[in-house]
């Protein structure tokens, strides 16, 4: 049997806020299996981002196992965890994070710099994933050139470029309009049908948690399932 895509064991995670230590995460247990759209919804303060940065290794837990892929990322260091993001990972924000002063192609490019892949190479492949996300117009246009939808689809092409195994979508219809929001989630349930690419999702609207496979809510550092 194959192995889930990502587990975690009774991860803990605490961190101190004017002095008062806040209890983030209380014992979290989940497993995503390669191929599934899962929505994690919960209120502002439940530990919605702490979990979203421990899934994409960008922090670690201080109790508790997570591996991805097989791998203990708690037994890893600073640059073993940031090739596995860049290798492993794609993230989608809900500021979509583009660099204010860089073409939508070069925004798309700039993972695969830090991959070591050649300039010629990273620029067809940031073509074909614009294109791929109806932007093959907007190649050359800076971020406050393009719609919020036309900025949020920048921002996907830019985390699949690197073909990953998981992409971490943090709010990703939160600063886009009623129409958009259900563009993209019908493009992030195409990706996930069509391509088999496993999605994680932070929520915290019902509509858009209802467009994934699984459901689950966090509350006070707890993790449950929605039916």
């Amino acid at each position: 049997m194959t192995a889930p895509l990502l587990q975690i064991r009774d991860l803990h995670k605490a961190y101190v806020l004017d002095g008062v230590t806040i209890q983030a995460l209380r014992g979290i247990d989940l497993e995503v299996e390669h191929g599934e759209f899962v929505a994690i919804m919960g209120p502002s303060g439940s530990g919605k981002s702490t979990l979203m940065h421990i899934l994409g290794c960008l922090d670690v837990p201080d109790a508790g196992s997570y591996r991805l892929q097989g791998r203990d990322i708690t037994q890893l260091d600073g640059n073993q965890l940031a090739a596995l993001r860049n290798r492993e990972i794609g993230f989608v924000f809900q500021n979509f994070n583009l660099l204010p002063r860089t073409s939508a192609l070069e925004n798309v490019e700039t993972p695969l710099i830090y991959a070591g892949v050649g300039r010629t190479g990273r620029r067809q492949q940031a073509r074909a994933q614009l294109e791929r996300m109806g932007l093959g117009e907007r190649l050359f246009h800076l971020p406050n050139q393009l719609s919020g939808g036309q900025a949020q689809r920048v921002a996907i092409a830019r985390a699949l470029v690197t073909r990953p195994s998981l992409l971490l979508a943090d709010e990703p219809t939160g600063n886009v309009d009623s129409a958009t929001s259900i563009e993209i989630m019908t493009l992030l349930e195409g990706l996930n049908r069509e391509d088999g690419l496993t999605i994680v999702l932070i929520t915290h609207e019902p509509e858009v948690a209802a467009r994934a496979g699984r459901r689950l809510s966090l509350r006070d550092g707890r993790l449950e399932a929605l039916a």
